[in-house]
């Protein structure tokens, strides 16, 4: 019996007004609220209700038997408490359910973890908190910013309490081993380890209503197949994506959504796959081996790297202004600047300066700005 672990990424970055050097001493209003309401209620009603209402009904037909996993950021949760307060009851119904998992991750979706522990630290915490407080879960599994690991992390996720880790099953790391089994981190072998399998989860993210696919169509019968197949090798099926994918990186129209509703169907008949929450596919099984990560790993672009966020001197700059500032913002303690510095610290916005995307389609069709330049200057 293989366990399917079902984990889901939710955040919704601020998006930033254009403010300029004769703004500042007159006013600090930094963002363009219009636009992030607008996000949120597109978002709300082609993705979050509809499948979230989904989600519930498929728990309601197969009870345990059908779980699954989310990391929501303190960012998204702000926004929905703005601008799509039935957006947060329908995640609150999903918790009570008690068959999905809400994990662990930084409060604002920060790059904290390559640049400064101790603010990495105060995020981590300051995430769990709003956890337990919205959703009744004070969160056992983790899952840093885009995936973004390494040993060293990994000893400061476990050493924060957490039993279990998220990661990118990269082949550089990977070598010939399969992502489908459940892993140790290298420096504390408490912390086990889940890591994506990206070939299955990019087949529904990115593959999925491409006609040009010589799968074409992925049906929720044939991609269980895929996943019960003696040749699919391992004890863990880790298909992790951002949950924006289901109904608007794949439009309702494409057939999402039934082959969401199917997969329970089809997975459990096949008699040799369930479905488990990322702390108890960690539980589940043992670890098989340790693995080794000296660098740090993601989930993003060909490379699994970190360079879409600190890859050229733009970024770096910009980072290294952004983080300069942490010791001023702490000895404040003021609230107002603390929502600032929190939102400020959003990997998007570090990875809108990329220049690589004008060679990799996605990130160009997601940046919101003219060029990484005006990215930098905003």
């Amino acid at each position: 019996m293989k366990t399917i672990c079902l984990y889901f990424s939710v955040h919704q970055p601020l998006r930033l007004k254009k403010y300029r050097f004769f703004n500042m001493g007159k006013d600090h209003n930094y963002l363009d609220e219009p636009s992030d309401r607008s996000a949120v209620l597109t978002a709300a009603r082609l993705c979050y209700l509809p499948v979230n209402t989904l989600l519930l009904k498929m728990i309601k037909e197969y009870g345990k038997a059908f779980r699954l996993s989310f990391y929501i950021s303190g960012t998204a949760v702000e926004q929905f408490r703005l601008y799509a307060p039935q957006v947060l009851d329908s995640f609150r119904e999903l918790a009570d359910t008690g068959c999905v998992e809400f994990v662990g991750g930084t409060y604002s979706h920060s790059l904290s973890s390559l640049i400064d522990r101790q603010e990495f630290e105060r995020s981590v915490k300051l995430h769990a908190a709003l956890m337990k407080k919205e959703f009744g879960q004070k969160p056992k599994s983790f899952c840093n910013t885009e995936m973004i690991y390494s040993d060293s992390i990994g000893e400061i996720v476990a050493g924060l309490g957490f039993g279990s880790m998220l990661a990118e099953g990269a082949k550089h790391i990977l070598g010939w081993k399969s992502p489908n089994y459940v892993y140790a981190n290298a420096l504390d072998q408490k912390l086990r380890l889940l890591l994506r399998n990206y070939k299955l989860s990019d087949d529904i993210a990115l593959r999925f209503s491409n006609r040009a696919w010589d799968q074409w169509p992925l049906t929720a019968t044939k991609f269980a197949g895929w996943m019960a197949d003696d040749n699919t090798v391992g004890e863990v099926i880790n298909l992790f994506m951002d949950y924006r994918t289901i109904g608007m990186g794949q439009m309702a129209d494409t057939g999402i959504l039934d082959f969401i509703k199917y997969l329970p169907k089809a997975a459990l008949a096949t008699k040799k796959l369930s479905f488990s929450t990322v702390s108890q596919a960690a539980g589940e099984h043992q670890p098989i081996s340790v693995l080794h990560s000296q660098h740090a790993m993601s989930w993003r672009d060909e490379e699994r790297d970190t360079t879409a966020w600190n890859g050229n001197e733009l970024q770096g700059e910009a980072l290294a202004k952004l983080y300069s500032l942490k010791d001023k913002v702490y000895e404040l303690s003021d609230p107002d600047f603390d929502y600032v510095w929190n939102f400020m610290q959003d990997s998007d916005y570090f990875y809108y300066m990329a220049t690589k995307w004008f060679s990799a389609g996605e990130g160009a069709a997601q940046n919101p700005y003219g060029s990484s330049y005006d990215a930098f200057i905003t």
